[in-house]
C-alpha cells in the first residue's frame, strides 16, 4: 500500500510532464506538438486522461487505509495530531513557498511580488490541494468516529456506487474529477474524495486483504471502460445518446474503482516484499511531489524552443526534475527537521 501511494504521487509528475504536449490550452508552456498531432492520435492526451481518471481516487483510498491504521494503533486524538503534523504543516509551509511560485508561473506578468503571501487565498493551493482535502477528510473521519461509526459494516460497500452522485455533478471538462481551483471546496468534489478516503478506512478496519487476482481488473479498465468513457465525454459515437451524461458518470466512476482494486492487486504481486530502494523512493516521494511543479514548469519553459523531439523533451524534463529533487532530498532534507516533518526521523 505504501508503494502504491508512492506510485500515485510520482504519476502526478508524469501527468504534469505530459501537459505541454496535450491539447489542454491553459498550461504555461504549450508545445506545438499538442496541436500539430491529431487529438485522437496524441498519446499525451490519452495519458493525461488515463492517469487523471484514477490517480487521486487511488491516493485517497490509500490515505484512508493508513489513517485508519493510525486510528487503531494510536487512538483518535493521536491520529489527528499525527495528520496535522504530516499533512497540515507541509500545507501551511507550501502555501507561502511552493504555491505562490506555481501561481506566479501561471500568471506571468500579471503577478506582482506583493501578492506572494496571499496568493493561495485567490489562486488556491495549486497542486497541493490534495493536502487540504486530506485534512478535511480526516476531520470527517474523526467526527464519524466520535459518533460511534467504526467503518466495519459491510454497508460501507455502498460507497462504491455512491461515488456516481458527486461525479455526475462535475463540470465535465476532463475525464474524472474536476481539479480544485479554489480554497473553499465545492461540496460535490469534497464528497467525491471523502468517499474514496472512507472506503480506504473501511478496507483497513474490516480486515480485508488485497488479492493478486485483482490485477486482472486493470485490463478491462484500460481497454474497455476508459475508451468508452472518453467516447462519451469527448464527442464520440456514444456522446449523442440519451442519458449520455449519466452513462459518462457511471463509466468514470467504474474506471476509478477498477483501477483502485486492480492496482492494489498489482502492487500486492510486485511490491509485497521490503526493498531498500523502494523504501527510499517512498520516503522521498512526498518531498518530490510537493516541490516538483515550479521546477518542472521552469524546465518546460526553458526547453520550449528547443528543436528536439517531443518525446525526448518529455523524458528530459521528467528525469531532470526527479533527479534534482532526489539529490536535494538526500543532501538537504532527509536528515533535517524538514525530513522529520514529512516522514518522521530516518537513520
Amino acid at each position: 500500500m505504501d508503494a502504491l501511494r508512492t506510485a500515485a504521487l510520482l504519476l502526478g509528475i508524469v501527468l504534469h510532464g505530459a501537459m505541454p504536449f496535450a491539447a489542454v490550452g491553459f498550461w504555461p508552456a504549450q508545445e506545438e506538438y499538442a496541436y500539430a498531432v491529431d487529438p485522437e492520435g496524441n498519446p499525451y492526451n490519452y495519458a493525461v486522461m488515463a492517469i487523471h481518471g484514477f490517480r487521486m481516487p487511488v491516493f485517497f483510498v490509500v490515505a484512508g487505509f493508513f489513517t485508519a491504521m493510525l486510528w487503531q494503533s494510536r487512538g483518535l486524538r493521536s491520529m489527528v495530531r499525527h495528520r496535522l503534523r504530516r499533512i497540515g504543516l507541509p500545507l501551511l509551509v507550501g502555501a507561502f513557498t511552493v504555491v505562490p511560485a506555481v501561481i506566479w508561473l501561471f500568471a506571468g506578468d500579471g503577478f506582482e511580488i506583493a501578492y506572494w503571501p496571499t496568493a493561495w487565498l485567490w489562486g488556491g493551493f495549486a497542486h497541493l490541494w490534495f493536502l487540504w482535502y486530506l485534512l478535511l477528510a480526516v476531520g470527517v473521519l474523526a467526527a464519524a468516529a466520535r459518533l460511534g461509526l467504526n467503518f466495519c459494516s459491510r454497508l460501507w460497500w455502498l460507497l462504491v456506487p455512491a461515488a456516481i452522485l458527486p461525479q455526475y455533478a462535475m463540470q465535465g471538462g476532463v475525464f474524472g474529477a474536476d481539479t480544485p481551483l479554489e480554497v473553499l471546496p465545492p461540496p460535490h468534489l469534497l464528497a467525491y474524495y471523502v468517499i474514496f478516503f472512507a472506503f480506504g478506512a473501511f478496507f483497513y478496519r474490516s480486515g480485508m486483504a488485497a488479492r493478486r487476482r485483482w490485477t486482472l481488473l486493470v485490463l478491462p479498465a484500460l481497454v474497455l471502460v476508459l475508451p468508452a468513457g472518453l467516447a462519451v465525454q469527448y464527442g464520440g459515437p456514444l456522446s449523442g445518446i440519451e442519458g449520455a451524461r449519466e452513462l459518462g458518470a457511471v463509466l468514470q466512476v467504474a474506471y476509478a474503482w477498477l483501477m483502485c482494486f486492480g492496482l492494489m492487486g498489482l502492487f500486492c504481486m510486485v511490491a509485497s516484499k521490503e526493498r531498500r530502494r523502494v523504501r527510499y523512493l517512498s520516503d522521498s516521494s512526498y518531498w518530490v511531489y510537493i516541490c516538483h511543479l515550479p521546477l518542472m514548469i521552469a524546465l518546460q519553459v526553458a526547453v520550449l524552443d528547443w528543436a528536439v523531439d517531443a518525446h525526448v523533451k518529455f523524458a528530459l524534463v521528467c528525469i531532470t526534475t526527479v533527479a534534482v529533487l532526489l539529490a536535494a532530498y538526500r543532501y538537504c532534507v532527509r536528515y533535517t527537521p524538514v525530513g522529520r516533518a514529512l516522514n518522521g526521523p530516518r537513520p
